[in-house]
């Protein structure tokens, strides 16, 4: 069972090394590069021993289920976690050309150690409890990441960003008080049989939408998302990309399971409160980007608008519309990252996030051109590429259930974000490089292939996977049908845990 515990000793045991070597930045970099490179080869392992055995338990101390605390991964969660690999990889080895050398004698390195712990171990507890201990690492190390420099702007967004993370935290915190003294344990597995039996089940609902507020806080659902937009353009690049792609989908993915696996005592209330969520987030999302002219701030209300395709997945409840939704989740987290290092270059380049001071990358940098096309092209879901086959997934779910008001308004979403994508491509790349900008930083070749291959390689990596998913998708979804298929089934995840003996 070290094969579940690897992932998450990983982060820790590079963390704890960092700070040991904590006047070693060079140390520090060779440290994130490996650890990340382990993380991301042992969570591959973790994927294959899932595919073999179905899932994968480990009860910490040789205490059973649910009396001890429990590792558990079924295909969702070792998807999430080599997802998680993937992306702290590529983040590494970003941060290596553009991390200022003031955050990393700061503290970066193992601050980003201990965010991947959180992220990881909240994708394969098996308690609800310690799902809010890693949320609280997760928010910990996330807050000290976003206020790194200290300037003006960081400190604003991050005090929007604790303070309704803080207050999601609260909520889950209550909830999972409440559903305690209800049934008598934490365990998820154990809740999925116990709820059931509790008389009042009215008060299980009220629970269960608790933990929606909860849990839709930290997804950056609607109406309570505001503090995404305004929080993930403030900090370094590196540190954007790396929210961007994996802290809201931590929400996400505990609404996946907990209302598979534990609330589904009244899908037809529960989960048509969950559709309307969708829909309205991602509409406000995709309203919120087109009126914005901030290459980040666009990328940021973006993420909002596609959370909500996920959510319409899980809402939906379909075996189809959980498979687009998983599916959507895998090819955003690449798809969003890689854009959000784009705008770091972009930045790089000519100083600016702002639309009206880019321009002119068409024609002095080519494959920067390119690499921003692909996940851009893949955002707004053109064909071939992976968020085509995410988006068609989730819209024929959609129409098979007879949601047509709510698939409209996704297709009339999918437009708007075409129309973002087009913003972006003729402000930063078509247009030509305006005046001032063209002297207050020179495009020069001194600037732009200055430690340009840490910078580039990541999005080459990124960019790769989204046409993998596109072009040779069959088995991308053939693993999202098995993990929806567990997630629906969830006999096998409860017997799994309640089931093995130390």
């Amino acid at each position: 069972m070290n094969v579940l515990a690897i992932p998450l000793l990983i982060p820790l045991f590079a963390g704890a090394l960092s700070l040991a070597l904590w006047r070693s930045t060079r140390w520090q970099r060779v440290i994130a590069v490996l650890a990340t490179a382990s993380l991301l080869v042992s969570s591959i392992v973790l994927l294959q021993a899932v595919l073999q055995d179905g899932y994968v338990v480990l009860h910490t101390a040789q205490w059973a289920a649910p009396f001890g605390i429990t590792l558990v991964a079924d295909l969702l969660a070792a998807i999430m976690v080599v997802l998680t690999g993937i992306i702290a990889f590529v983040i590494a080895i970003y941060s290596l050309a553009a991390t200022p050398a003031g955050h990393e004698k700061f503290g970066y390195y193992p601050l980003l150690h201990l965010l991947l712990a959180g992220v990881v171990g909240s994708f394969i507890t098996g308690d609800l409890f310690n799902l809010f201990v890693w949320f609280e690492v997760m928010l910990l190390a996330s807050f000290a990441l976003l206020t790194l420099g200290g300037e003006r702007a960081q400190m604003e967004g991050a005090i929007k960003y604790v303070t309704l993370n803080l207050f999601s935290s609260a909520i889950f915190l209550m909830a999972v008080g409440l559903l305690y003294g209800m049934v008598g344990t934490l365990n998820m597995a154990d809740l999925a049989q116990k709820i059931a039996q509790v008389e009042d089940q009215g008060m299980i609902t009220v629970v269960a939408m608790l933990f929606l507020i909860s849990f839709g806080i930290k997804a950056a659902a609607f109406p309570l998302f505001f503090w995404l937009p305004a929080s993930y353009h403030t900090p370094q690049v590196a540190v954007s990309a790396l929210f961007a792609g994996l802290l809201t989908k931590v929400g996400v993915y505990a609404l996946f399971r907990v209302f598979t696996l534990i609330f589904v005592h009244d899908v037809a209330y529960t989960h048509t409160i969950l559709l309307w969520i969708a829909a309205l987030t991602m509409l406000t999302g995709v309203l919120g980007a087109a009126a914005q002219f901030e290459f980040r701030r666009i990328l940021s209300f973006h993420i909002v608008s596609q959370i909500g395709y996920m959510l319409l997945g899980l809402a939906l409840f379909t075996p189809l519309a959980i498979i687009g939704g998983v599916f959507y989740i895998m090819h955003h987290i690449l798809v969003k990252t890689a854009l959000f290092l784009v705008s770091g270059i972009s930045y790089r380049l000519l100083g600016s996030y702002e639309l009206r001071d880019l321009g002119g990358l068409y024609r002095k940098k080519p494959l920067l051109a390119i690499l921003f096309l692909i996940p851009a092209l893949s955002l707004a879901g053109i064909p071939p590429l992976s968020g085509f086959f995410a988006k068609f997934i989730v819209l024929r779910a959609g129409i098979e259930a007879e949601a047509y008001v709510v698939t409209g308004i996704a297709l009339l979403v999918g437009l708007l974000t075409m129309y973002s994508m087009i913003k972006i491509w003729a402000e930063v790349f078509w247009k030509a490089t305006p005046e001032h900008t063209h002297e207050q930083k020179p495009l020069t070749d001194a600037v732009v292939d200055r430690g340009h291959w840490p910078l580039y390689v990541p999005i080459m990596i990124l960019g790769c996977g989204t046409l993998l998913i596109g072009f040779y998708g069959q088995p991308i979804f053939v693993l999202a049908e098995q993990a929806a298929a567990q997630l629906l089934n969830p006999q096998g995840y409860i017997d799994a845990v309640l089931g093995v003996q130390p």
